[in-house]
């Protein structure tokens, strides 16, 4: 109740002195008829007025108490933005304004002072939390991003009407004495004394308090960082008077311990409950807006954290590219993007998609040349570089005349450079220092993200993959077979499977060696695979056993099939004279001989055993008949 009383009083302002101005003008007309009107009229006249002075008083210390409580709130909002900013903004009110009474500042300028004080860091909120947050030192990209919150912070302000001077002690309190702060490079008595002297207190209290990348230095050893910038950075007066009172201040500030304000930032919502969220403010789409920029830093942080949560949690590497693409378009406008990897001393285009995609997927890059090889070879960024400088690594240049600039940045991951992530647009120049500064922070944690995947990638392979031979091995035809299975009695198409062993294997290990028994099974390998189409299989089974599954193949065409591959091994007799190099093979086809791929194999394994024992047989015979032939030539 007390509240809506305090709310309604400026308006009963309003009727109030409506009245006491007709009342005026009866008395004037009254006085002009008679003359002991006004002297009779005059007590009253003076009581009301007074009472209306007092009214109106009363209502300016509502309003000025208003903005206090306007402030204070607001500080909350900084301090809750920033961890660092926790009683920073406390200690810097109460050394601006002990600067400001040895300056003699008037009480407007003081008010501002004390206001400029606590919200200088409010436009803060339009930059994103994990540049202000960030432990090390900011890259140049990051620290242009930075420097908005004076800007911003300022626009901010102007809306909230103050009646001293706080806006301009806000937008320039990050300036410096010699011309070359920002935002306007505004140069010694240019700068408001507001701005002078938060920018020598601001930097003093924050070289005396603990941050991210660094602890807090004595404060005679921040104060003499503050003096050595004096002339340069700061008001030489401001930093001689600084000197002269920070012991005594810092001294009353511990004597007075301030009680904290707290925002519930770790309440838990229950379902259902849930406030509404979302801005209604037609100007949130306006980019000249300081709203826009804050709702983009909001933007901008939840969605890297989304591409830092998928990308961590993303083993493939095809869906790391693909969830990099998605979360990408949502930050950056881009007409084309490609992610190239190192192989081989060239950039090998791994994901491409958008413009130009067929032509980007056939683009090899040396190392150090083109756009994207120089990004990748110098380790350096490239800002709206000329897209058609890539395609003289093909025989086409003129269909890249679409794109006309592109952003790129290397894919820097633990083991070094693997590669550059190339983002590409149809307009000349489309691309922003803030853009470059984005996808420099995405480009770190997809150097890392696509590496693990690689790894992973490359784990796989080698489990799936005979460490001789370079062929799948068991797991990866268990696999294929069972793909191949499910399709062809899907589609209903024949498919057919060879089991082949190596003859004599063992009497070449132990007569020549296993260094000549594995460059054996290496080249027989090799005389297989060199028979089969893209899209069959060939895969050892360990020791002497190879399976080959051929997709679409029936009986009639296996039997050709088998002369083929016997034919092949046979060939590499020549370069083997110290041995016989011979195979068996068994084969059998879907749906002719089995249904059931695991049966299909077993048929095709005893045929294989069937041809073998006719192999030895024939063999013994053979050796039997030479000997009898050299006997009787005896």
């Amino acid at each position: 109740m007390a509240s809506s009383r305090k709310m309604s009083r400026p308006n009963r302002l309003i009727p109030y002195s409506l009245f006491l101005a007709l009342l005026t003008v009866l008395v004037a007309l009254g006085a002009s008829y008679a003359r002991w009107f006004l002297p009779l009229t005059a007590g009253p006249l003076i009581l009301l007025a007074y009472h209306s002075y007092k009214l109106h008083k009363v209502h300016l210390e509502e309003v000025a108490d208003l903005h206090l409580r306007t402030i204070a709130a607001l500080a909350v909002a900084i301090d809750a933005k920033d961890a660092t900013t926790h009683e920073h903004l406390n200690r810097v009110v109460v050394y601006a304004a002990a600067i400001g009474a040895e300056l003699g500042l008037p009480e407007d300028q003081m008010k501002a002072l004390r206001a400029a004080s606590l919200l200088h860091d409010i436009g803060k909120l339009a930059v994103p939390e994990y540049i202000i947050s960030k432990p090390g030192k900011l890259t140049e990209e990051e620290f242009e991003k930075m420097k908005i919150h004076t800007v911003v912070g300022a626009e901010i302000l102007e809306q909230a009407e103050f009646p001293y001077p706080v806006v301009p002690i806000v937008r320039s309190h990050h300036e410096r004495w010699n011309g070359t702060g920002y935002p306007d490079g505004l140069k010694g008595q240019e700068i408001p004394i507001g701005a002078r002297i938060l920018a020598a207190v601001d930097a003093f209290d924050a070289l005396s308090s603990d941050r991210q990348y660094r602890r807090a230095l004595p404060l005679p050893e921040a104060m003499e960082v503050v003096r050595k910038e004096a002339g340069i950075c700061f008001d030489p007066m401001v930093v001689e008077i600084l000197e002269r009172i920070y012991l005594p201040v810092d001294e009353l500030l511990r004597s007075s311990p301030r009680a904290e304000t707290r925002l519930s930032t770790e309440v838990k919502i229950e379902r259902g409950k849930e406030p509404k969220a979302g801005l209604s403010i037609e100007k949130a789409s306006d980019t000249s807006s300081a709203l826009y920029w804050i709702i983009r830093a909001r933007q901008e942080l939840q969605i890297l954290y989304e591409l830092t949560q998928a990308l961590g949690s993303s083993l493939n590497v095809d869906e790391t590219h693909r969830v990099l693409a998605d979360q990408l378009q949502r930050l950056i406008g881009f007409d084309a993007i490609a992610i190239y990897l190192i192989q081989d001393d060239k950039l090998v285009p791994r994901f491409v998609d958008g413009v130009n995609a067929p032509l980007l997927a056939r683009v090899q890059i040396p190392v150090g040349q083109g756009l994207s090889g120089w990004v990748a070879g110098n380790g350096k960024c490239s800002l709206n570089g000329n897209p058609t400088v890539e395609p003289g690594y093909i025989h086409d240049p003129g269909q890249f005349s679409r794109l006309r600039s592109a952003l790129s940045v290397p894919l820097d991951s633990p083991k070094g450079i693997i590669g550059a992530l190339t983002l590409y647009s149809l307009f000349q120049n489309a691309f922003t220092v803030d853009h470059l500064r984005i996808l420099k922070s995405v480009g770190v944690k997809a150097g890392a993200a696509i590496h693990n995947a690689l790894l992973h990638e490359a784990m796989g392979k080698s489990a799936e993959t005979d460490g001789l031979t370079g062929l799948p091995n068991a797991r990866a035809l268990a696999a294929r077979l069972e793909q191949e299975s499910a399709r062809a009695l899907r589609q209903n198409t024949p498919y057919s499977v060879f089991v082949i062993d190596l003859n004599r294997l063992k009497l070449i290990n132990d007569t020549l060696g296993h260094l000549t028994g594995n460059k054996v099974i290496k080249q027989v390998a090799g005389a297989l695979q060199g028979c089969l189409r893209e899209y069959d299989l060939a895969a050892r089974m360990g020791g002497d056993e190879f399976v080959l599954l051929l997709p679409g193949m029936d009986p009639e065409s296996a039997a050709s099939k088998r002369i083929e591959l016997s034919l092949a091994v046979q060939a590499l007799n020549a370069e083997f004279p110290d041995v016989e190099i011979s195979v068996s093979m068994g084969s059998a086809s879907f749906p002719a001989d089995r249904r059931d791929f695991e049966e299909l194999i077993a048929l095709a394994d005893r045929r294989m055993y069937f041809h073998k024992r006719e192999y030895h047989k024939n063999r013994a015979h053979a050796l039997v008949g030479a000997a009898a032939e050299e006997g009787a030539a005896v």
